[in-house]
């Protein structure tokens, strides 16, 4: 009877674990971006239909839109995608809601395009240099983009200092 019991309880552990991996799987879809809000942050629109969704790019963390390099930042990742189908991996959710993400456009990782444009950093985590540090080290190298000014300031460090941006006028 014992034996049973034992039994079960790991049948019904193994379940559990294995409905958590499945809540955990990637969503992958395509959709077409219909807004970009800065250099790490799109709106897409499903193209099987269902509401918008607002997105942060995995990996990355791009000037702060009121950061010097910010707009310069939107308006490179606007070029690339606004109103372009990009194939969607969201990976997680942050703690803003947005689906953390990664956008594929034309067969390129649109986040370490970004890095490679100097339009963002390899997002760092802890000691980790991040996902994409042979493509910022090659930005940095290159002088693109933000990495023109050897001492700018990562976003991370601008936002220890003020905070986040003020959100802009409704108008």
């Amino acid at each position: 009877m014992k034996v049973w019991w034992i039994g079960l309880g790991i049948a019904l552990v193994a379940l559990a674990a294995g409905a958590q991996d499945s809540a955990h799987q990637d969503e992958v879809y395509s959709a077409r971006v219909s807004r970009v809000f800065d250099g790490d942050t799109v709106w897409v629109k499903p193209l099987a239909g269902g509401k918008y969704r607002k997105l942060r790019l995995e990996g990355i963390d791009a000037p702060e839109i009121c950061q010097s390099g910010g707009e310069a930042s939107r308006d490179v990742l606007a070029r690339r995608v606004l109103n372009q189908v990009v194939e969607v991996h969201v990976r997680a959710q942050d703690d803003y809601g947005r689906g953390v993400a990664r956008l594929h456009h034309q067969g390129d990782d649109v986040a370490a395009w970004m890095v490679s444009a100097g339009q963002a950093w390899s997002y760092r985590w802890r000691r980790s240099l991040g996902p994409f540090a042979a493509e910022e080290a090659l930005a940095r190298e290159r002088r693109r983009g933000v990495f023109k000014d050897a001492a700018a300031e990562s976003p991370r460090d601008f936002r220890k200092r003020h905070g986040p941006c003020p959100m802009p006028p409704r108008g």
